[in-house]
């Protein structure tokens, strides 16, 4: 029987997080990738902007997490926010809005194999990693924020669940990707 390796294989991902354990926890989880490690933005930022990495998994409290993800989206450089402190709707919608691809609580961090391997699948078919994301925790954040915590965003959410593939955090990357800015779209 042969084993097909995960999509991360020997992928070049960076892991920022101000909790050793968590990003030894990252490394063993994602063992077959290539993981570089930072536990504060100076070295994180340093790293972003030396090394073109394929995905980049960044705390969002403690090491400055969503100036990182302005960084990352400035070098095209996919991003999953992951957080414990900061699970609440407003660093979800920040996370969209800024560029992020997916944002994943550290209470499903046993599950971040899986996650980062059908994010990189869905990348790769050009589907929405965004809606991939609700289908697996919509149930999660509806526990955790309430069942009505759109209702206070309604606009935003109506907005972003018709529109997955055109999210505004995806219009942000693509304002950054080398490969459109030249096209005039």
């Amino acid at each position: 029987m042969t084993q097909t390796k995960p999509l991360y294989y020997g992928k070049h991902i960076l892991a920022v997080d101000d909790e050793t354990d968590v990003l030894d926890t990252i490394k063993e989880i994602l063992e077959e990738a290539d993981i570089d490690v930072a536990a504060d933005y100076e070295t994180a930022s340093e790293k972003i902007f030396a090394i073109k990495y394929d995905l980049a998994i960044l705390d969002i409290m403690g090491v400055n997490g969503m100036k990182l993800l302005e960084e990352c989206v400035q070098r095209d450089i996919p991003a999953v926010m992951l957080t414990a402190n900061s699970l609440n709707p407003e660093s979800l919608m920040d996370s969209i809005k800024k560029g992020a691809i997916s944002y994943l609580p550290k209470e499903h961090l046993s599950d971040l194999d899986t996650m980062i391997n059908d994010l990189i699948g869905a990348q790769n078919e050009g589907k929405p990693t965004w809606k991939l994301l609700f289908e697996r925790l919509g149930n999660h954040f509806n526990r955790r924020f309430g069942s009505s915590w759109k209702e206070k965003d309604k606009n935003f959410w109506d907005n972003f669940e018709q529109n997955y593939e055109i999210s505004r955090g995806i219009q942000e990357r693509l304002r950054h990707n080398e490969n459109i800015i030249d096209k005039g779209i």
